[in-house]
C-alpha cells in the first residue's frame, strides 16, 4: 500500500485545485477519525479518504467515469476493498452500490466535509467552538451548502452511528487541521 506522503505527493501530481486538495484532506481527517472510532485501520480509510478524488479534474465533465477512473490511477497503491469504496463514493453515476463499512464511511465522511467547512466559513470563530447541534440545524436548510448530500451523511446510521456522534468526530477531525485547509479567519 502506498504511504500517505507517496499519496499526497500522487495527488498533487495531478495539479488539482487547491479546494480539491483541501477536500481531500479533510475527507482524509475524518476518515482516519472515524476509523479509530470504529476500530478500523485507520491508514487504509486516511488514505482512502485522501485519493478517492484523484481523477476529479479529469472526470468532473464526465460524472460517470468519476471513481472508475480513480480506481484505474490506483490500483497498483491501494487494496482492492479502498478500490472497491472509491468506485461506490459516487454510486449515483457508476452504479457500484456501497455494502462495506469503508464503502458507507467514505460516502458520509467526505459528503460531511461540505457542511462543515461551508459552516466553520460563516461562522465569526471558524472551527473553535463548532458543535453537533449547530451541524444538525444547518442540516435541515437546504438552502446553506445546497450541493452537500444530506443523504449520504445520513449514511452514518449504516456505520451504527447517530448523527450527533458522527458530527462531533467531523468536527474534532477538521479542527485541528483548520489552518491548513483555509478555515482560519484572518
Amino acid at each position: 500500500m502506498i504511504t500517505r506522503d507517496e499519496a499526497y505527493q500522487l495527488l498533487l501530481s495531478l495539479q488539482p485545485e487547491q479546494h480539491l486538495v483541501h477536500h481531500a484532506v479533510t475527507s482524509e481527517a475524518v476518515m482516519r477519525q472515524l476509523a479509530v472510532a470504529l476500530k478500523e485501520d485507520a491508514d487504509l480509510w486516511g488514505l482512502t479518504g485522501l485519493l478517492h478524488d484523484i481523477d476529479f479534474p479529469r472526470t468532473k465533465d464526465t460524472p460517470e467515469q468519476h471513481g472508475l477512473l480513480a480506481m484505474e490511477l490506483l490500483k497498483d497503491a491501494l487494496p482492492e476493498e479502498a478500490l472497491s469504496a472509491i468506485r461506490a463514493h459516487n454510486s449515483e453515476c457508476t452504479n457500484h452500490l456501497p455494502t462495506t463499512r469503508l464503502d458507507y464511511a467514505l460516502r458520509c465522511a467526505e459528503s460531511v466535509t461540505g457542511l462543515v467547512c461551508t459552516n466553520a466559513l460563516v461562522r465569526p470563530e471558524g472551527m473553535n467552538g463548532m458543535e453537533p447541534k449547530s451541524l444538525k440545524k444547518k442540516m435541515k436548510d437546504k438552502a446553506f451548502a445546497a450541493s452537500v448530500n444530506r443523504d449520504r451523511i445520513r449514511e452514518c446510521e449504516k456505520l451504527d452511528m447517530d448523527l450527533g456522534a458522527f458530527f462531533q468526530i467531523a468536527i474534532d477531525a477538521i479542527t485541528p487541521i483548520a489552518g491548513s485547509v483555509g478555515l482560519v479567519k484572518s
